[in-house]
């Protein structure tokens, strides 16, 4: 039993508290990333500082030994992106006889129709049921190619659904073909948005244009991780009067101080729209990443995975996404990833060392000259 005078009973309640209040601050470090990152770098400064001589000029050779296999890596990044531009010329008739069936000028013969299908394995009185209402709808009308083929996939693919608004539907049904544009030097992909003759803009083409580089910073080399976007331009639409969805009109009622006079101001404002696309915010060439407005940042970030996506997942595979199947694949994806987090969290009191991570990049230098 311990005596309740003697002082050096209370020594491991002492230690706990002590051990306790330190996690307790560690823990709140974690929630500040930046700062337990900044403390680390002087930690590391502190240990190279106090290396000897010899020591440090081994650790120099080493970065010129790493500067070089940079250097290796981004040509190898360069072939890649010279390959990929090769085989999507390999695509592109295949994409277009797409475009001919999507469409309707193109009318694709028995052969070209067989595959093996989910209702194929439907019950004979459902299958008969479902050749009735075909029949019954073919004699009053039969659509041409696929109507909405690419205003569905952009229902159903969440990242183009949320930035698409009701009036934007109109237009978007307009929407006949979205091709990639694939170009070596430079190093960049255009997309091209195809619309049919319609009554909000004369343009019959869209673009986005996404110039990459895949040369290591001078002043960063280390931070190289392959080819990355540092512009992006978009193209002038040529609004028909008043069907410009991306702008809005604000009247505002102003009163005059002295003589108490009313009169209504009418604005025009920015208006959330698809449209908004192709004018990415625009901000200096000489502006540092540093001093990009964090808003600013997410807004073009955003921009970028929207170009990858469209170029790298539904161009290359648009009946899938018209079909949900491409979707769904996506969503599995996620649930895949969240499980691994939930393992993660199980296997908390695991060494770091057992741990993996992933690292995605997201480069926040997408510009508009």
């Amino acid at each position: 039993m311990t005596n309740e005078n003697d002082p050096a009973g209370d020594c491991p309640d002492d230690l706990e508290s002590v051990e306790e209040e330190e996690t307790g601050q560690e823990n709140k470090l974690l929630l500040f990333p930046n700062v337990l990152a900044h403390i680390q770098s002087q930690r590391n400064a502190e240990m190279l500082a106090l290396l000897p001589a010899t020591v440090k000029r081994r650790v120099k050779a080493l970065k010129k030994v790493q500067l070089e296999t940079t250097n290796i890596e981004a040509k190898f990044f360069k072939e890649v992106h010279d390959l990929e531009c090769k085989y999507h010329q390999l695509y592109v008739p295949l994409y277009e006889k797409r475009n001919t069936i999507v469409n309707g000028s193109y009318e694709p013969t028995e052969e070209e129709c067989q595959w093996q299908s989910d209702d194929e394995d439907l019950p004979e009185a459902v299958k008969e049921k479902i050749k009735i209402e075909d029949v019954a709808k073919k004699e009053v009308e039969d659509p041409k190619g696929i109507p909405e083929f690419w205003l569905t996939i952009f229902r159903n693919v969440t990242l183009l659904s949320e930035m698409v608004l009701q009036h934007d539907v109109p237009i978007l049904k307009h929407l006949t073909d979205v091709k990639t544009i694939c170009n070596v030097d430079p190093m960049s992909f255009t997309l091209e948005f195809h619309f049919s003759p319609n009554e909000y803009f004369t343009n019959a083409i869209l673009t986005k244009e996404y110039n990459m580089k895949c040369v290591p910073d001078e002043d960063d080399p280390f931070s190289f991780e392959g080819p990355e976007i540092f512009k992006c331009t978009g193209c002038t639409i040529n609004w028909n009067k008043g069907k410009n969805v991306t702008v809005k009109t604000v009247k505002k009622k102003q009163k005059h101080k002295s003589r108490g006079v009313i009169r209504t101001v009418t604005n025009t404002v920015q208006n959330d729209s698809f449209f908004n696309f192709f004018t990415p915010p625009a901000i200096p060439m000489d502006t540092k990443e540093e001093d990009v407005d964090e808003d600013l940042r997410i807004l073009l970030t955003s921009d970028f995975e929207i170009g990858h996506y469209f170029r790298d997942r539904i161009i290359p595979r648009a009946v899938l996404f018209f079909t949900g199947e491409a979707v769904e694949d996506e969503d599995d994806f996620e649930e895949e990833e969240e499980e691994d987090d939930e393992e993660e969290d199980e296997g908390e009191g695991e060494s770091d060392d057992n741990k993996a991570s992933a690292k995605t990049k997201q480069d926040p230098n997408c510009k508009q000259q």
